[in-house]
């Protein structure tokens, strides 16, 4: 495995991206972790931050098929899958294929859309396959779904269940940006949008490169176990009442290597893990007291991570 590779892939990305989008490396990094593990990600934030310009970046930085969905509470599931329609042309019965079916994905606003609708997201996020009258379709490799939610404005909303939740690789969370970046911001788009002149860095060789070597970085015993004991912590922790499944020590896992190899390294170290507790485990808490959650849930991983001792270099 060539780790330089990876540095590459990253540094591309992350170049590319930044013409776009002011500040954000640390989001960005994650996300392209997320890529690499071949997982997807959901963003809650409020509106007007970016997530639609940072997903239009990824896949023009990658030369992807891209597709934006908005979510509203009348879209249906073969809205997304596409459909079976009578061409009397040919006399037969052709498939119009929906959005589902490009290389990125982008769910705006999930949780606007009904349960029925949510559901036609979770074969294609997990078996990467859409079932249509009984046929089955696969995916174009890539697949990415980079979904947004609105964590202020509940009105008229259905959240997301367990079962949806626990196949996002990771949530994570853009924030607003410091004064400095606003301004830069500003002066970036003051005449034209970026995003229409952003070029492909990453040819689709490098992405089956990065997504098919990442799991040649060493993982140790020790290392194995850490994850174990802070997944286990978290199923019998006095203030949750569901913790995280076996799907979440795997993505730790996975996770940690291919953050790992894009930093440069091939083995995985305690600060890997702990980078990635939140993003990967803090969606998939259900705790007993569920008022402000997400805020509850980052500061009871933190608490379980600073109980756990990490696992020290043997000399």
């Amino acid at each position: 495995m060539d780790t330089k590779k990876f540095e590459e892939f990253r540094s591309k990305i992350k170049e590319n991206i930044g013409k776009v989008i002011v500040g954000k490396g640390d989001s960005v990094d994650k996300i392209i972790v997320a890529f690499i593990c071949s997982g997807h990600v959901l963003i809650e934030d409020v509106p007007g931050l970016g997530k639609t310009k940072l997903a239009k970046s990824l896949s023009s930085s990658m030369n992807c098929n891209f597709k934006r969905i908005q979510f509203t509470p009348d879209l249906l599931p073969s809205d997304l899958t596409g459909i079976y329609y009578y061409n009397q042309k040919n006399q037969d019965f052709e498939f119009r294929s929906g959005p589902l079916l490009s290389q990125i994905v982008l769910a705006d606003e999930i949780n606007r859309a009904t349960p029925r609708t949510q559901s036609a997201l979770l074969e294609c996020m997990e078996e990467r396959q859409i079932t249509v009258e009984g046929n089955t379709i696969k995916l174009q490799r890539p697949f990415f779904v980079i979904a947004t939610q609105n964590p202020v404005e509940q009105f008229g909303t259905f959240p997301l269940p367990e079962a949806q939740l626990d196949r996002f690789f990771m949530k994570l969370s853009l924030g607003y940006p410091d004064a400095s970046e606003e301004k830069a911001m500003m002066n970036r788009f003051m005449t034209a949008d970026p995003l229409n002149d952003l070029q492909a860095v990453i040819t689709m060789e490098d992405i089956e490169y990065v997504q098919n070597n990442y799991t040649m970085v060493h993982v140790s015993e020790e290392i194995k176990d850490y994850i174990i004991a802070i997944v286990s912590a978290t199923r019998s922790h006095k203030e949750v009442e569901l913790g995280c499944s076996p799907r979440a020590t795997l993505n730790m896992m996975k996770g940690s290597q291919a953050l790992a190899a894009v930093r440069g390294r091939d083995y995985v170290i305690p600060e890997d893990i702990k980078e990635l507790a939140v993003p990967i485990l803090g969606h998939r808490l259900m705790l007993k007291n569920d008022l402000g959650q997400g805020n509850k849930s980052k500061s009871l991983i933190e608490e379980i991570i600073s109980s756990i001792q990490a696992p020290l270099e043997k000399l």
